[in-house]
Order: structure tokens, then sequence, then C-alpha cells
């Protein structure tokens, strides 16, 4: 037995990268298999272009392994493949989600807390399973090795012949695949590890040019508003993971927002998102760039809405109980309240939203010139552990799901803690509010709510969000958008805007709007993306 197990873990390294390309494709590809057998349900003709499918994306990934496997580096980076798409199977199986820029854009930027929310049992099984002991494997096998030469042309032989095997079962199979790269562009988002690796390629490439461009100033001729108008006092709420559809404002059949109800807000009920994750998402809204134009790149090197208002004389809070302000606020007073030393409102390891108001006043009364604009970045109803979102005493629709396990759940019991934590959110409004009327003597003030992206609830099989837009459900996309205004806030009829609350609008606005709230005018503003600028509503020009 010993000195079988001894030539089994004596090998070559094209061997070994061979034997690992196998083992991710015969285990870390349910997400993939499972997909593509939607599209193409296993017949006689079906069955054997899935296994040519999974031929070619072993192939490829074979290809790519012996190019970045150099003797010592040989074992480091199969175990760290190994590793990450332990995780990866993980993600893709359990929330049919794809790793995409996007995705690891948004892992890179998570913190621990939110980070906590996504551990598992089940995540350890496939770290074990999938990551920990094949890993083991590789780590005890015994590498031949031979001289430069022969390595060289070892890997340049692997190379050439997985190459040859994937275009040669392509030419076969060829209408199967003019088919699949045409109609079926998503289902190559799921082929773990190929995926993940082009993606963290290109999100490498961009952070890397990102860094060393030049930060670039727009709307130089920005004017602040006029110093004879009454000052203003605007709060922007900024939600997590919230639907339009789940807003009983918007005629959900469950009571979801029987506070804002009272407040008599306007609810726009055709609002959508410019991407489909915080990361994306809030860069997006604050950016000059709409959703066609945007890119991360520009953003980042870009001066945004916040840095204009504060340039013309607009002072700017940004408090923070999410993960962070994704280069948004890098520039304006930042305040985290994530953690318990910060945030008076946190309990068994989760700070409420709730907690970012016990010092406003304060910041306002300290700031006796000039409006102010106040961002408050929600945790709102960010998952899976939905459940965790809010206090037990908006518990109102049970039973709940209280796992990050979704798929372990049933429909009804995730609808329960999301629509829970949806209430909390109007819970939460309606306390900014408060807020808001407490400061009416002094100030004109207003509330403007909307979240970053949606959530998928199950539907299609599809939970949380982060899919890239062009195949994002509407679920992900559509998002609520909320007004308030005090009654001597001047300029803005809103009989005229509630009139206009049900047209198409999306976060493209925000940018505009936000100019067009505290009167600052620039050649970049763009009064048709203005939500205030419609007949009879819009602010006069002062």
């Amino acid at each position: 037995m010993k000195r079988f197990w001894q030539n089994l873990t004596v090998m070559n390294k094209s061997t070994l990268i061979v034997l690992v390309s196998i083992f991710l494709m015969a285990f870390g590809n349910r997400a993939f298999f499972s997909n593509i057998t939607e599209a193409y349900p296993l017949t006689l003709d079906n069955a054997a272009f899935v296994i040519s499918l999974a031929v070619v994306f072993g192939a490829a990934l074979i290809v790519i392994l012996s190019l970045v496997c150099y003797r010592h580096t040989t074992k480091p980076v199969l175990i760290t493949i190994l590793m990450l798409s332990s995780f990866a199977a993980y993600f893709m199986d359990s929330y049919n989600t794809v790793i995409d820029t996007d995705m690891l854009r948004n892992v890179a930027q998570t913190n621990v807390s939110e980070a906590s929310d996504l551990m598992s049992g089940r995540l350890a099984m496939y770290v074990i399973l999938l990551g920990i002991l094949p890993s083991l494997f590789v780590y005890r096998v015994q590498l031949t090795t031979g001289t430069v030469r022969r390595d060289i042309l070892s890997t340049v032989k692997l190379a050439s012949i997985s190459l040859g095997v994937g275009v040669l079962i392509v030419v076969v199979f060829s209408n199967f695949y003019a088919s699949f790269i045409r109609e079926h562009k998503i289902l190559r988002y799921y082929a773990n590890p190929s995926f993940y690796l082009v993606s963290t390629f290109k999100f490498a490439s961009n952070a890397i040019e990102s860094s060393s461009l030049p930060f670039t100033m727009i709307a130089a001729d920005a004017q602040a508003a006029p110093v004879k108008r009454p000052r203003e006092l605007i709060i922007m709420v900024v939600g997590e993971t919230t639907r339009a559809d789940r807003f009983s404002l918007n005629g959900y059949e469950r009571e979801t927002n029987p506070e804002l109800a009272k407040d008599n807000v306007i609810s726009f009920s055709d609002f959508w998102s410019c991407g489909t994750s915080t990361a994306s998402s809030v860069p997006c809204m604050f950016s000059v760039y709409g959703q066609s134009d945007f890119d991360q790149k520009k953003a980042g090197s870009t001066e945004n809405a916040l840095d204009i208002l504060a340039r013309t004389g607009v002072n700017v809070l940004w408090l923070d109980n999410n993960s962070d302000s994704k280069g948004v606020a890098d520039r304006v007073t930042y305040r985290d309240f994530k953690t318990p030393e910060n945030n008076p409102d946190c309990n068994d390891g989760e700070c409420r939203d709730t907690g970012m108001l016990a010092d406003l006043q304060q910041y306002i009364d300290a700031h006796p010139k000039g409006d102010i604009l106040i961002v408050l970045h929600q945790m709102g109803n960010h998952g899976p552990a939905y459940y965790k979102r809010y206090p037990k005493a908006f518990e109102k629709y049970t039973p709940v799901c209280q796992t990050n396990q979704l798929e372990d759940c049933s429909k009804e019991a995730i609808n329960n803690a999301y629509d829970n934590a949806t209430l909390y959110t109007d819970f939460f409004l309606s306390k900014v509010i408060d807020e808001l009327r407490r400061n009416t003597a002094e100030f004109e003030t207003g509330m403007f709510y909307l979240s970053d992206h949606g959530e998928s609830l199950g539907e299609f099989d599809v939970y949380l969000h982060g899919l890239p837009m062009f195949i994002a459900p509407e679920a992900q996309r559509h998002v609520p958008a909320i007004m308030w205004f005090s009654d001597n806030f001047s300029g803005v009829n809103e009989e005229a805007l509630r009139a206009s609350k049900d047209r198409t609008m999306s976060q493209d606005w925000v940018f505009h709007t936000l100019l067009g709230l505290f009167d600052v005018r620039a050649d970049v503003y763009k009064p048709n993306l203005d939500i205030l600028n419609v007949p009879g509503a819009a602010k006069q020009d002062l």
C-alpha cells in the first residue's frame, strides 16, 4: 500500500495539471452544468455536446495552468486555484451568482461583518472537500523535474495538445458552439475557475490603470446658491438591497411602509439602478457619467456630486453603517458607524442604522452657515442574513428564515425575513423625517431616499444580487426612491411632483438632482435629468 501511494504521488508537472483540471471540471462546476442542461436538455444529441463542453473548458483550463505553473510555482498556483475555486463553487451553487469583475470588487471591499454573514457549515464542507483535501494531495505529490529545456518543451507540448483538442471539438460541434456563443453568453460565466480567472486579470488590470489616472475636476464654472435664499438641510439616505415591488407605497399587498404612508412622502414607482451591486451602483449614482458611460476608472478619478457641492459651500457629511462609500466620500467628512465604539445602537453584533441619527443635531448646530447635505449609508436589507437586519420588535411576518443558507428555507420564510427588514427601513426613514422636522425653524428641509440596487429572493433559483446588468432580473434593478419636503420648502410644487411619480427614472438622475436641490448651476447640470424639474414642480431659477 505504501509503495502504491508513493507511485501515485510521484508524477511530472503536466500530469498534475491535468489531474487538477479534471477534478475541478468534475466536482467544482455543478452550477455550470446545471445551467447548461437547462439550456440544452440531455437528449442524445445534446448529451454529446455537454460532454464536449466539459472537455473544451477543461482543455482551456489546462492551457491557462500550464502557462502559469513553472517548476517551484506549480504547487502554490494549483493549491491557490483549488482553494479559490472551492469558494467560487459554493457561491455559484448556492446562490446561482457569477464571479465577474464587479463581484470581485465587492469581495475586495467587503468588511469582516459582511463576510461573517456568508459563513456556514455548508461553505466549510465545500472548502474542505473541494479545496483543502485536494490541496493536501497536491502538496504531497513529488514532482519529477528535468532540465529547464525539457520543462519548457513539456509545457509547450501540453498547451499545444490541449489547445488542439479544444479547437477540434469546437469544429466537430460547430453548429452547437455557434448557438452557444451567440445565444448563451451568460453560461460561460459559470465556468469554474476559467471565468473568475479572466475576471481577476481584468480586475487587477483596471485597478493598476486606475491608480495611475490623474484626478479630474469638473464643473469649474459651478456657481453656489444665492445667499439670500433660506438655508437648506437635505438628508439623502442611500439604501441597501431594497426592492421597489416590496414597498407598500408602490402597491405591495403587505403593509411594509406604515410610517412613511403617514408622512405623506412621494414614492417614485418606476426607478432603476445603474448597477446590481453596491460597488458599482453607489459610485455610479453620484457620478456625472450615466450608466451607459460609467466605468470605475473614470468615476474614481473624476469629481462627483458631493465634491462639487462641497466646493460651492455646501457642508457635506457622509455617515456609513455599510461597508464604506466606495470612494464617493473620500474628499468630504466621513464617519464610520459599523462598530459599537461609534454607533450607540449596537447589540448582538449588529449595529443598527438608527445609530447614525444619534449625533446629527450636534453636527447641524455646529454649522451655522451654509446649506447642509448629510448622506446616511444604510445596512438596510443586506443579505443573506435578512433576519439580522431588524430588532425582534419588527418581526411582524413569520416564520422567518434564520440562516444565511437561503436555499434551505421556504420562499415564505425568506420573504418574511426580507419584508421585516423593509419594515425596519420604513421605521428608520420615519425617524430621519422626524429629525428634519425638528430643524424647520432654521432650514428648508428634505429627505431623498434611494436604494443602491435590488435583490433576488429565489425567483428562477437566483438569490442575492450582483448579476451582470444585461442578464440581471428586474428584482435586482428596480429600486424604491422616495422624497419628502417640509411645508416651508420653497420653489417645489409637490402636487406637480406627485403627478410625475410614475415616470421612468434611474440613478443617472441623482447627480443632477443633487445639484438642482442646492441650486448649484454648472455646464454639466442637465435639467432634463433633475427629478424636481418637471412642469409646475421645478425650483425657480435664482
